[in-house]
């Protein structure tokens, strides 16, 4: 599994900046604030996102596609979990690959192999099979919020009110 010590987190920075999103490293064995399962998961509070070097990079950007895709009233919140539906849930599961195209040293295909291991479940068996076959509810949502456009790239922008 990819984690952020086999990327510099330089690396991931400048995709983070595109939405103000800030990236804090937490110290190796120390826990890491607001993390929804535990260490070494990343964690988030409102727009800082926090993670260690042992922290999987596909954790790193669900957190952050959390913050992407939640409702403007929700996402200054000091609350930690961002609740959500199941397609809002499918919806950062899809952003978050697509994110991942922009992160040297990490791609698509490694995200999706990372997701199979972690346990990330979908119906049809695997990440890849639910991204390419299954997932047209999660990317029309997106495309309804704003977050991307037609042709599966990101717009750069966070969640807006419909």
């Amino acid at each position: 599994m990819h984690r952020l010590k086999n990327i510099q987190p330089e690396a991931i920075r400048p995709l983070f900046d595109r939405y103000q999103l800030r990236l804090l490293e937490v110290p190796p064995d120390n826990d890491i604030p607001y993390s929804f399962w535990g260490a070494p998961e990343a964690g988030r509070q409102q727009s800082v996102l926090f993670a260690r070097e042992d922290t999987p990079i596909h954790s790193l950007l669900h957190e952050a596609c959390h913050f992407i895709c939640m409702p403007p009233a929700l996402r200054n919140n000091p609350n930690s979990d961002a609740g959500g539906s199941a397609l809002e849930e499918n919806a950062c599961c899809f952003l978050q690959l697509l994110l991942s195209d922009y992160i040297p040293g990490f791609n698509q295909n490694i995200h999706l192999h990372d997701m199979n291991i972690w346990g990330y479940n979908f119906r049809l068996g695997s990440s890849a099979r639910w991204f390419y076959a299954d997932s047209e509810d999660a990317r029309t949502w997106l495309m309804d919020y704003g977050i991307i456009n037609q042709a599966n790239k990101p717009t750069w922008q966070v969640r807006k009110q419909l």
